[in-house]
């Protein structure tokens, strides 16, 4: 029989991969001393972990549709398990980088399974506030990752973040093998071509996962970046850790400050076009105040952005795609997972925070300006 899923479990399922990317964050300036690489190169592990995760999103998804949401997720669940112990034990950096980008496949079942198991169970009306829920969970789950990462990273290097992430997915897998329900109620046929080819013909689509990949870049971007920039100005990374502290109050207004908007009715439209603005405000003060700790501060902006505009994009994104929901989230997620990748990638090259999330900002209000 067929249940709705906790939520509880399902905020935690998705915030799983953030706290996974993130925790990783404080650990790059150990693994460039570890392994005798730049920064540059440490940091384009975070763009190689997003690229694999788009690929994972596409084979879990399509997965989900014919064997069911529960297996799939069990699957990848033990796969990024394995993975994880084996960033443990390695010696080498390529190896490393091999064993980032099979734990990326590997946990990206956590957030294209979820969703797709959301959108199962909840209609039209409840997904808005369920993904709002779930925002509040995303938007955290850097912040324990960070400070975790932090933490673990000042107390035995890169070391005890691959040895904690190794314990956090045994945990998650025993939990789930109890307490995850199946939620697909019919299985339809597969159609990839015909479902793949309506989405590219879909301007909203593209829309949806371009401001989807730049609202996660300009957040990304600090974890990308931060840590590098914190070792120049004379602080660790166990202070960087404790940064997500200050981006944490930026989490709990950006979320709040949504569930208000939504509850008053305020459109998606109006929504978007505030979390742009937060976004370019964010950028300019981060360019100005780059060269001192107190860059910090309009990063709550960039935060509360990233807290308002994800929620309310995921939750229409995929609203004419319900009856191959696993597919069509695959493919979409395929899509701004790449676009992410891609820019974070850009974003290692370019080393500029301030100028990365002012892109980021100038060209999420242009695709919302020309959204009808």
């Amino acid at each position: 029989m067929n249940t709705k899923p906790s939520l509880w479990l399902m905020v935690l399922l998705l915030m799983f991969p953030q706290i996974v990317e993130t925790i990783y964050s404080p650990a790059l300036g150990s693994i460039a001393d570890s392994f005798a690489v730049t920064y540059s190169q440490a940091s384009q592990t975070i763009s190689i972990y997003f690229s694999a995760f788009a690929f994972g999103v596409v084979v879990w998804g399509i997965l989900a549709d014919k064997l069911g949401r529960r297996p799939t997720m069990l699957l990848g669940l033990v796969i990024y398990s394995l993975a994880a112990l084996s960033a443990v034990l390695t010696d080498s950096f390529t190896y490393l980088m091999i064993a980032r980008a099979v734990s990326a496949f590997g946990i990206a079942v956590g957030s294209v399974i979820t969703q797709t198991m959301l959108r199962d169970a909840f209609d039209t009306k409840e997904l808005s506030k369920v993904f709002s829920l779930m925002g509040m969970g995303i938007s955290i789950s850097p912040v324990l990752g960070m400070l975790l990462g932090g933490e673990l990273t000042q107390f035995g290097g890169y070391h005890y973040v691959f040895i904690a992430l190794f314990i956090m997915a045994l945990v998650l897998v025993t939990y789930n093998l109890v307490a995850l329900p199946e939620t697909q109620k019919t299985k339809q046929p597969l159609k990839l071509k015909q479902l793949g080819l309506k989405m590219l013909r879909d301007i909203n689509i593209w829309r949806s996962g371009c401001l989807l990949a730049l609202f996660n870049i300009a957040l990304f971007s600090y974890y990308q970046l931060g840590a590098f920039k914190f070792e120049q100005l004379g602080l660790s990374s166990q202070e960087f850790g404790y940064s997500g502290i200050v981006l944490g109050l930026g989490t709990f207004i950006g979320s709040y400050l949504n569930k208000y908007l939504i509850s008053k009715q305020i459109s998606l439209l109006r929504l978007l076009q505030l979390s742009a603005l937060l976004l370019i405000l964010g950028g300019i003060l981060v360019t100005y105040l780059i060269d001192s700790i107190w860059f910090l501060l309009p990063m709550i902006l960039v935060v509360m952005s990233f807290g308002i505009a994800i929620p309310n994009i995921l939750s229409v994104a995929l609203i004419d795609y319900k009856q191959q929901a696993g597919s069509a989230g695959a493919l979409f997620g395929l899509m701004y997972y790449l676009m992410i990748g891609i820019g974070l990638s850009l974003a290692g090259a370019i080393q500029h925070l301030g100028i990365v999330l002012l892109i980021c900002g100038i060209i999420s209000s242009l695709l919302v300006a020309f959204k009808k």
